[in-house]
C-alpha cells in the first residue's frame, strides 16, 4: 500500500484561498508551518505574489495535493578551511549587483520611454513647467531634464517596494531590515486577536510581544495608555487606576472630534514602546524598535464623553539628515478607508510647512502607504496646478521648486508623480504640464468625496531645535 503524503514545511501546492468579495480561488502556496491540535494537522500558508497579512492557518481539506510540489535540496558545496566554499555574499558584491539591476532598469526606461514628439494640438489646459526670467529659466529646464531621468529610477526602486529592489536600509532603528524575514517565527502571525477599547483587532503581522501572551485567544490592551493585559479580568482592574483618558504628551490640534497629540519616545517611553508593538501588528516593512529616544509620536484621536480614542499615528525622527518627515505611519483598520490616512499624511506636510522645510516619507512604503501618498500628492498638486490664473491671456507658469515651496513636498515626490500622472510634455523646447479633461474631471470628484482636511489655524505647534538639546 502506498504511503500517504507528508506535506512539510517549505512544501508549495495550491490552497483554497476562501475570498469575501470575489469567488473562491485556488493560489499557490507554501507551507511555513505545521502543527496538530487532537490529532487534527493545521497548516500555516503563504500565498506566493500575495501580501503576508492573508497568511492563515488551513485545515486538509483546503490543500490540493495533486500538485505538491516538495522544496528543492540545496546544493552541497565543498568545504574550505571548515567553511562551505559557496562564496558568500559580500556588501561590495550586493552593491555591484544592486547597481547593474539600476543599470538595467535605466536602459529600459530610456528604451522604453522617450521624449514625446512636439504635437500640433494643446489640450485646453497647460502649464508651461518654467521661470520667467529666461536665465532662470534655461537653468530650469535642464535641471528638470536631469531629475526626470534620474526620478523615474527612484520611483522605481525607492516607492514601490514590491518590485523586489528594496532600497537601502538605514540604520536609524527605525527600519526592520529584510533579515527578519528570514527568520520562520517572525513571518507567522503569533496573535490571534487584539480587543482595543470598542474594537476587536485581527493583526496581520508577526509582533514581538511576550511569549507567554501569544497563546492567549485574545490579548487585551488598555485603549489610553496601550498596556497589554492577558485577561479581561486584568483589564478591568488596570482600567480602575489608568488615569490617561488621552495619550499622553501635548494636544497640539484640535478641530471638532479630531485631535493630535505630540508625544516625546524619550520622556513617554512606554506608552511609545507600547505603541510600537501594537503598530507591528499591521505594519511589515518598518518599526521601531524598543530605543524610542530620538523620535517623535503624532497620534490622532477621536474624541467622545469617554475620552480621546486613538485613530492612527506616525513617528518622526528628531533630526534627519534625508528630510524625511515620516518614519512610520498607520490608520488602524476600523478607521481606514474613511479618509484618515490622508489626514495623517497632510498633517505630517503641515508641520513641515511650520518647521519651513520639504519632507518626505521614509522608504520603502508599504503597499497601502504607497496608495495613500500617491493619492494625496496627486490631489495636492493637481490643486495648485488647477487654482493657477493666466496673465494677460498667457498659459499660466509655475516651477517645480514652487510647486515644492508651496506643499513642502519634496522635490522628487512632485516629480514623480507628475510622470504617474503622466502630465509632462515636451513642446517648442519647453517642458508643459498637461491637464486633460479626464484628469480633471477625476480631481473634482475625488476633492467632493475628501470631508476631512487639516485646518492649519487649529495648529498650535512650535519646532524645537534637537540639534542643540544633547541627546535629545
Amino acid at each position: 500500500r502506498a504511503r500517504p503524503v507528508e506535506i512539510t514545511e517549505g512544501c508549495r501546492l495550491p490552497v483554497l484561498r476562501k475570498n469575501q468579495e470575489h469567488e473562491d480561488e485556488w493560489p499557490l502556496a507554501e507551507i511555513l508551518s505545521v502543527k496538530d491540535i487532537s490529532g487534527k494537522k493545521l497548516y500555516y500558508v503563504h500565498y506566493i505574489d500575495f501580501n503576508k497579512r492573508l497568511d492563515e492557518w488551513v485545515t486538509p481539506d483546503r490543500l490540493d495535493i495533486k500538485k505538491l510540489q516538495f522544496p528543492k535540496k540545496e546544493a552541497k558545496t565543498p568545504m574550505k578551511n571548515g567553511l562551505p566554499g559557496s562564496r558568500p555574499s559580500s556588501p561590495e558584491r550586493d552593491v555591484k549587483k544592486s547597481l547593474d539591476l539600476h543599470v538595467q532598469s535605466a536602459s529600459a526606461t530610456s528604451r522604453g520611454k522617450t521624449l514625446p514628439t512636439p504635437v500640433q494640438k494643446i489640450p485646453a489646459r497647460s502649464f508651461f513647467a518654467s521661470q520667467s526670467v529666461q536665465k532662470d529659466h534655461c537653468l530650469h529646464v535642464l535641471m528638470f531634464h536631469t531629475i526626470l531621468s534620474d526620478s523615474t529610477l527612484w520611483s522605481q526602486d525607492s516607492q514601490d517596494s514590491s518590485d523586489g529592489i528594496p532600497s537601502a536600509p538605514r540604520m536609524t532603528g527605525s527600519l526592520v531590515s529584510d533579515r527578519s524575514h528570514d527568520d520562520i517565527v517572525t513571518r507567522m502571525k503569533n496573535i490571534d486577536c487584539i480587543e482595543l477599547g470598542r474594537h476587536r483587532l485581527k493583526p496581520w503581522y508577526f509582533s514581538p510581544y511576550p511569549q507567554e501572551l501569544t497563546s492567549l485567544p485574545i490579548l487585551y490592551l488598555c485603549e489610553f495608555c496601550l498596556k497589554y493585559l492577558k485577561s479581561l479580568k486584568c483589564l478591568q482592574r488596570h482600567l480602575t487606576k489608568c488615569n490617561l483618558r488621552h495619550p499622553p504628551g501635548n494636544e497640539i490640534y484640535r478641530k471638532g472630534t479630531i485631535s493630535f497629540f505630540e508625544i516625546d519616545g524619550r520622556k513617554n517611553k512606554a506608552y511609545s514602546q507600547n505603541l510600537c508593538l501594537l503598530a507591528k501588528c499591521f505594519l511589515d516593512h518598518k518599526t521601531l524598535y524598543y530605543d524610542t529616544d530620538p523620535f517623535l509620536f503624532y497620534v490622532m484621536s477621536e474624541y467622545d464623553s469617554k475620552g480621546f480614542h486613538i485613530v492612527g499615528y506616525f513617528s518622526k525622527e528628531k533630526e534627519s539628515t534625508e528630510d524625511y518627515n515620516v518614519a512610520c505611519i498607520l490608520t488602524l483598520p476600523p478607521y481606514q478607508r474613511r479618509g484618515y490616512g490622508k489626514l495623517l499624511i497632510e498633517f505630517s506636510y503641515e508641520l513641515s510647512k511650520v518647521e519651513g522645510k520639504t519632507g518626505t516619507p521614509e522608504k520603502p512604503l508599504s503597499d497601502l502607504g504607497l496608495l495613500s501618498y500617491r493619492s494625496y500628492w496627486s490631489q495636492t498638486i493637481l490643486e495648485i496646478l488647477m487654482d493657477l490664473k493666466s496673465e494677460n491671456g498667457e498659459r499660466p507658469q509655475i516651477t517645480i521648486n514652487e510647486i515644492s515651496e508651496i506643499t513642502s513636498v519634496k522635490k522628487e515626490d512632485v516629480i514623480s508623480t507628475l510622470q504617474y500622472l503622466n502630465l509632462i510634455n515636451y513642446y517648442k523646447g519647453q517642458y508643459i504640464l498637461t491637464l486633460s479633461e479626464d484628469i480633471v474631471e477625476g480631481h473634482e470628484r475625488a476633492m467632493q468625496k475628501r470631508h476631512l482636511r487639516i485646518d492649519p489655524k487649529c495648529l498650535h505647534f512650535t519646532p524645537k531645535d534637537w540639534s542643540k538639546r544633547g541627546k535629545w
